[in-house]
C-alpha cells in the first residue's frame, strides 16, 4: 500500500530510502535556516529580500508537504501531532502563512528558525542513534552526581558573594547580597562582564581565588560524564565476552550432541 510505502522511507530510519529520505531533510533544513539568517541582515534583505523570499516560500512548502505527509502515513496521528518533534514541525512552518494574512506579525518570522531544532532528527540514522544512546545512558547514570555538583557550586557562590558584600560593601558596587552572588557567579564561570569589581585588596585576592577555583571546577562535570562512558563500555565489553562464551558453550554442547547422534546411526548399522 501506499501508506505503508511512504511510512518506510519517512520513519523507516533504517532502510536505505528513509536514510536517503532523513539526510535530504537535513540539507533542507539547515539551507531553509542559512535563509533565515541571511534574510535577517538588513543590507542583504534590501538587496536579496524578494529573492529569499521565494526561497523560504518554497522550503514552506516542502516543509508542509512533508509534514501532511506524515500525519497521513503515521500510525497514531493524534501522537504525532501533539508529541515535540511534531509541534515544532508545526511551527516552522505557520509563520511564513501568517504573514499573508496579518503582516505586522513579520516580526516573529525568526520563529522559523526552530527548524533548527528538527536536526535532532539525525539521531535517528544508526550510528548517531547509538552514540545518542550512550549519551543519553552517561548522562542518566551521572545525574545525582552533577545534581550534587551543582548544589555544591551554588553552596559556593552564596558563601563567597556573602563574604564579597561583607569585604566591599555598597561603596565599591556591591550594593547587596543578590547582585554579589551574581558577580561571584560571573566570576567562577571566568565570564567577567566587568561591571562589578573589587576595590580593596582582599576583595581582590577573594577573586583571585574565585577565579583559580573556577578553572578547577570547569573540569569536574567533564569528568563526571567521561567516568560513566568510561564504566558503560567497560560494562559493555564485559557483556559482550559473556555472550560470546556462552555462544562457545552452545556450539560445544551442539558439536557433542551431533557426535552422539553420529554414533547413534552408527550403531544402528
Amino acid at each position: 500500500m501506499l501508506k505503508d510505502k511512504l511510512r518506510e522511507v519517512i520513519f523507516g530510519y533504517r532502510t536505505r530510502a528513509g536514510k536517503l529520505f532523513d539526510i535530504f531533510l537535513l540539507i533542507a533544513i539547515m539551507l531553509s535556516v542559512i535563509g533565515v539568517i541571511l534574510d535577517s541582515e538588513s543590507k542583504i534583505h534590501t538587496k536579496h529580500g524578494d529573492l529569499l523570499l521565494d526561497i523560504e516560500w518554497g522550503f514552506t512548502i516542502l516543509f508542509t508537504i512533508e509534514y501532511i505527509l506524515r500525519i497521513y502515513c503515521v500510525r497514531s496521528k493524534r501522537k504525532y501531532i501533539f508529541s515535540s518533534m511534531g509541534i515544532i514541525d508545526l511551527l516552522s512552518i505557520i509563520p511564513t502563512y501568517l504573514v499573508v494574512f496579518y503582516p505586522p506579525i513579520g516580526s516573529l518570522i525568526g520563529i522559523r528558525i526552530m527548524r533548527l531544532i528538527r536536526v535532532f532528527r539525525i539521531f535517528q540514522l544508526t550510528p548517531y542513534l547509538r552514540s545518542g544512546h550512550r549519551m543519553e545512558i552517561a548522562l542518566k547514570s551521572s545525574r545525582p552526581k552533577i545534581i550534587v555538583f551543582i548544589l555544591y557550586i551554588s553552596l559556593i557562590v552564596v558563601i563567597l558573594g556573602t563574604l564579597m558584600y561583607i569585604v566591599e560593601g555598597q561603596k565599591n558596587g556591591f550594593d547587596n547580597i543578590p547582585d554579589s552572588i551574581y558577580w561571584a557567579v560571573v566570576t567562577l564561570t571566568t565570564v567577567g562582564y566587568g561591571d562589578v569589581v573589587p576595590v580593596t585588596e582582599l576583595g581582590k585576592g577573594i577573586a583571585v581565588l574565585i577565579m583559580m577555583l573556577g578553572y578547577a571546577i570547569i573540569a569536574v562535570p567533564t569528568g563526571i560524564v567521561s567516568a560513566e562512558f568510561a564504566k558503560n563500555d567497560k560494562e559493555q565489553l564485559e557483556n559482550q565476552d559473556e555472550i560470546l562464551s556462552k555462544e562457545d558453550e552452545i556450539l560445544n554442547k551442539l558439536n557433542a550432541l551431533e557426535s552422539k547422534i553420529d554414533k547413534l546411526k552408527r550403531d544402528e548399522k
